[in-house]
């Protein structure tokens, strides 16, 4: 086989799991906090016998940009936004504790605080938080969850537990398959008294779907000259045989 079939048919392959990460980032544009993940493609020699002359592209995603999105105010109690690097720690789908800085907060049948997804938010002693019936609830800058009980006055505040913040160093954290941020192995990281949060507010997901759109058409051109390459091959190789049926 030509060589340049295969590297045309492996980079209409790589050219297509690129348009999957840039979709799964175009469909993510609205998504509260989401994180945008990069992609970027890397040239491999096309191993094989004689002189390594071709290579191929393979697409791969190197990380995910932390870059924060925009603070919008919604008003809602319950709404929080970190201000600045910090996450908010969860338990995730397997139990561990996992980070989001999706902040669309609710309260669960159980009377947990959980993200809007049903995870459990993380207190300050390691479990979920959990409300007791109140009148109203408030959560402070510090992440401090307070609530006035069912039937006592305004003055009466009660103190129910305080949401895990935590601040990561450069690099100590990746996004895993169920999309939310790991630490390696799983080690939950420890408090952070200086990461602040925002109530009433949300943050908006960090896509640029401008540029996400530029790409997702780029790929879409660069698929199709790869099949012409193909298709190329096809034309070259019939030749190749009828003239060799004529010697």
């Amino acid at each position: 086989m030509d060589k340049v079939l295969y590297v045309a048919m492996t980079g209409a392959r790589e050219n297509m799991y690129a348009q999957q990460a840039h979709a799964n980032n175009l469909a993510n544009a609205t998504t509260t906090g989401f994180k945008s993940d990069f992609e970027q493609a890397r040239a491999m020699r096309v191993l094989g016998e004689g002189y390594e002359s071709r290579v191929y592209s393979m697409s791969e995603r190197p990380g995910t940009d932390l870059d924060s999105g925009t603070l919008m105010q919604t008003g809602r109690d319950l709404d929080v936004a970190v201000a600045g690097d910090g996450w908010l720690a969860v338990q995730g789908p397997d139990g561990n504790e996992v980070y989001t800085r999706n902040g669309s907060l609710q309260i669960n049948a159980a009377n947990q605080l959980v993200t809007g997804s049903g995870l459990p938010v993380i207190g300050a002693g390691g479990g979920p938080i959990v409300i007791p019936p109140a009148e109203n609830i408030t959560i402070g800058n510090d992440g401090t969850v307070t609530i006035r009980p069912i039937g006592e006055n305004a003055v009466e505040i009660a103190l129910v537990d305080q949401i895990k913040l935590v601040q990561p160093e450069q690099g100590q954290l990746f996004k895993g398959r169920d999309g939310f941020m790991h630490t390696d192995n799983d080690v939950p990281l420890a408090a952070n008294p200086n990461v602040q949060v925002r109530a009433g507010y949300l943050e908006s997901s960090n896509v640029n779907a401008i540029s996400e759109l530029t790409s997702m058409i780029s790929l879409q051109r660069q698929f199709e000259m790869q099949v012409k390459m193909m298709k190329t091959a096809e034309e070259n190789s019939s030749a190749a045989a009828e003239v060799l049926s004529m010697s």
